[in-house]
């Protein structure tokens, strides 16, 4: 299929006659290989037409067709288990298991989420969102059907860029030395998100590169049966020995060394060999990776020139949505390493998704991608720290959780110079709960030494930048994928005070201090504010650790003291002010509002904002009742 389809695919029902017969697995089991393959198409075009309009993850989807549908036609879930890492690649299981017509309103606010979720579909054996974490989930539902006596299956679909991730080999690890019967299927497109980096990449595309042994296998096996009389038992001493050397050379010993039993590589996109080679291991009783090798972007054009453009797409275009406070950033950074050679930039996967990219096109030698692997890329930051360098962390809010221990241990507790950028901070939209940016405001103020700051547009994300190439010690400057920006100010070219926060609106009667994006809805809410006839001032409270002590106590002597952010409101900002103020044993009337004690689902930002009562006109609503409240 290749330079397939190059527009929207959806031009009458007639167009998806077999796919509308499809509303479980079990409709799959009497469907000829050739009536498969003609569905495969349907679902492609169905993907293509959705996602394009809808957003998501739209070349990883169209490269697993062939796959999921093998998968689904073999086994028998609800009751044996699927589990996808990460799941951005599951659109095309919750097709096949009765959510066809709601994958019409794909990542929209209440409707079918963009990554599996157990609370949407009993088909959907485990959450994702994450990576590199499915093996160890499946491996748990393994151990957890032995000791109940069960006999189903269970799957674990892994992507070889999430195969970069540690706890891949642990629970590889794991399951091997214990033989417990599950299967591994490992989706092989060389991609993460990115092009994958690093030793284990390497080794994947030498045994890629075993297609072509196994022609010539395949040829040599014919010749030699051919031969009267002695071709047969030659044969068979030929097929021992070359059978070996693919092992030594080809490298399936390296998960066979696990206890893991290979099969391998096949093309993912051959139905019927798939199908065959899936009965095969479901047939087996011990630990099994299946190496299939498919290609990102299958069957639309764009997608499989520029997979890493069509990984993710924004709802509407079918063209990734620039990232301006990505591209301000790393344009500050470049800056910075044209001055001071001592700045390398790191990223887990996304050289593209951070802007690092264009740091890396411009300093190769002081790039690392260290592939899906966050507590790696702290750890090597901090060493990178100590032994004199000035270390850059690009990274999304989300997965810098991930590296939670190793910023404690290996940075904080000597205070090494390592700059994290944290990239997606607050609300980031449709990818849904498990990207939203919301608890690292939490987390980082609780790390001794941690200076913490959120720019309130693209002008103070420069300063904050320029600020922490001189400072001895770690920082994390946390922002939106949006840019904004609230106009000149006559301190652009003046170099940030640390700790400092700025007052924009001057008021006597309230006081907002808020917190990044939150700043705009400040002023918006206090303008709203004004007009009810309630005098509200505006902070722009850019630190979170260190406090501006001065503005706050400045700021505590209101009638009513208002901390806004897109964090969680449990131990936030607003919690460290709360704090501040009790240990000073002042007794000011304040008011947190930020993101509610649940997780937020998917939708547009905006809907998310009016959810959680972070709009202009909820603030100002919210502030009004509790200034009226406390006369």
């Amino acid at each position: 299929m290749k330079g397939g389809v190059r527009e929207p695919l959806i031009r009458g029902s007639g167009d998806f006659d077999m796919l509308e017969k499809i509303n479980s697995p079990q409709d799959l089991k009497g469907l000829s290989l050739e009536e498969l393959e003609g569905l495969a198409a349907e679902i492609r075009a169905l993907l293509v037409e959705t996602v394009l309009r809808q957003g998501g993850h739209l070349a990883s989807n169209l490269g697993v067709v062939e796959l999921t549908l093998a998968l689904d036609y073999v086994f028998n879930p609800p009751e044996d288990k699927l589990v996808f890492d990460v799941g951005h690649q599951a659109y095309v299981h919750k097709i096949l298991t009765g959510r066809r017509e709601a994958f019409s309103h794909l990542r929209e606010r209440g409707e079918l989420s963009g990554f599996p979720r157990i609370s949407e579909s009993e088909y959907d054996a485990f959450a994702g969102g994450h990576a590199s974490t499915s093996i160890s989930a499946a491996l748990g539902m393994a151990r957890a059907r032995d000791l109940m006596g069960g006999t189903h299956a269970v799957v674990a679909v892994v992507g070889d860029g999430a195969l970069t991730g540690g706890m891949c080999y642990e629970a590889l690890n794991d399951a091997g030395s214990s033989r417990t019967p599950l299967i591994v299927v490992l989706n092989d497109n060389e991609m993460s998100i990115s092009r994958n980096v690093g030793a284990l990449s390497r080794h994947l595309t030498r045994m890629r590169s075993g297609r072509l042994y196994g022609r010539a296998r395949k040829a040599v096996k014919s010749g030699l049966g051919r031969l009267p009389g002695i071709g047969r038992p030659v044969l068979r001493s030929v097929t021992s020995a070359v059978a070996s050397i693919k092992r030594l050379l080809l490298g399936e010993h390296f998960f066979e060394a696990l206890g893991v039993r290979y099969l391998g590589p096949i093309d993912g996109h051959d139905l019927k060999n798939l199908i065959s080679v899936l009965k095969r291991a479901a047939a087996g009783d011990e630990p099994t990776l299946i190496h299939v090798i498919t290609q990102k972007g299958r069957g639309y054009a764009e997608a499989e020139e520029q997979p890493e453009r069509y990984h993710g797409v924004p709802a509407g275009t079918g063209r990734p949505a620039e990232a301006p406070n990505s591209r301000i950033a790393v344009d500050e950074l470049i800056a910075l390493a044209e001055k001071d050679s001592r700045v390398a930039a790191l990223t887990a996967a996304m050289p593209v998704g951070t802007g690092l990219i264009e740091f890396a096109r411009r300093f190769p030698e002081r790039f690392f991608d260290v592939g899906i692997a966050e507590e790696h890329m702290i750890t090597m930051a901090a060493g990178m720290a100590a032994a004199g360098l000035k270390p850059y962390v690009g990274v999304y809010s989300t997965f810098l959780q991930r590296g939670y221990d190793q910023l404690i241990n290996d940075v904080c507790l000597e205070s090494l110079p390592v700059t994290l950028l944290i990239d997606r901070g607050g609300l980031v939209g449709q990818d849904g709960a498990t990207h939203q940016g919301a608890f690292d405001l939490s987390y980082l103020r609780q790390m001794p030494n941690m200076v913490v700051a959120s720019p309130r547009d693209v002008r103070q994300l420069k300063r904050m930048i320029r600020l922490s190439a001189a400072l001895n010690g770690p920082m994390a400057i946390r922002y939106a994928r949006e840019g904004d920006d609230l106009g000149a100010d006559p301190r652009d070219g003046e170099p940030l005070r640390l700790g400092s926060w700025e007052e924009l609106a001057g008021g006597v009667d309230v006081e907002i201090l808020a917190v990044g994006r939150m700043v705009r809805v400040a002023l918006d809410a206090s303008a709203e504010l004004e007009r009810r006839g309630v005098s509200c001032g505006v902070v722009d409270a850019r630190f979170i650790k260190p406090l501006d002590e001065e503005r706050l106590r400045d700021a505590a002597g209101r009638r009513l003291l208002v901390t806004l952010e897109d964090n969680a409101l449990a131990g936030g900002f607003g919690s460290a002010v709360n704090e501040k103020l009790a240990a000073w044993g002042l007794r000011a009337n304040v008011m947190n509002l930020g993101l509610p004690d649940r997780f937020i689902e998917q939708g547009a930002v905006a809907e998310q904002l009016e959810e959680c009562g972070l709009t202009a006109r909820a603030v100002a609503d919210a502030v009004a009742a509790r200034f009226a409240a406390a006369d």
